[in-house]
């Protein structure tokens, strides 16, 4: 590989503001300076607007159309008389 092309690889906190979520991970992204303790330990910090912790679709509050008026309506309009 060459020398001083690659991003730095380091752990970092990401820190999910919606549901003030905290998750240690490695990532190349730019934290901008700032800086955050977790579990005893400093980290660079990202804060993200949503993540898996505040995501309608993994904490199961996603709201389900209900298809049954739909296929009523389609029936109704094209089907067989």
């Amino acid at each position: 590989m060459k020398q001083g092309i690659h991003p730095e690889y380091r752990e970092v906190v990401f820190y999910d503001l919606t549901s003030e979520e905290k998750f240690l991970t490695r990532s190349t992204v730019d934290t901008k300076g700032e800086t955050i303790e977790f579990e005893g330990a400093t980290y660079p910090v990202f804060k993200v607007e949503i993540s898996s912790a505040s995501h309608p679709f993994y904490t199961g509050k996603n709201l389900h159309v209900s298809r049954a008026g739909r296929v009523e309506r389609f029936n109704k309009k094209y089907g067989r008389k």
